[in-house]
């Protein structure tokens, strides 16, 4: 098993930046397909990226390209989140998730293992 904790969550205004972390501990780090997502209440949760275990690939959702970047440290055992040039409807709860499957995977039903979310708000 592995256990995931967000942080780095908070309040900024529309153009600015955040980055999210997530420290992963138990099992091998770099054995997982990591992901990010978010919810907003009364919706689905969707994919916001995800990151090949050794960071040979990413994808990211089309209303993130080009403004988010996932990356990861396994030595560090942590996921990033770099949010830049922020909107109003990237207001949500984040969310970091692992997966065990080998290839990298979009769909949260790959995802065996979440955090516990961090809230992301963004003012106009």
């Amino acid at each position: 098993q592995v256990q995931l904790v967000e942080s780095g969550g908070g309040l900024v205004q529309a153009g600015g930046s955040l980055r999210l972390s997530c420290a992963a501990s138990g099992r091998t780090f770099s054995t997982y397909v990591m992901g990010w997502f978010r919810q907003v209440p009364g919706k689905e949760r969707e994919h916001v990226a995800s990151i090949s275990r050794y960071a040979f690939s990413t994808i990211y959702s089309d209303s993130v390209k080009g403004r988010f970047t996932i990356s990861r440290d396994n030595a560090k055992n942590t996921l990033y989140l770099q949010m830049n040039n922020l909107r109003p409807e990237d207001t949500a709860v984040y969310y970091c998730a692992a997966a065990t499957r080998a290839a990298l995977t979009t769909s949260q039903k790959d995802y065996a293992y979440w955090g516990q979310g961090t809230q992301v708000t963004v003012s106009s």
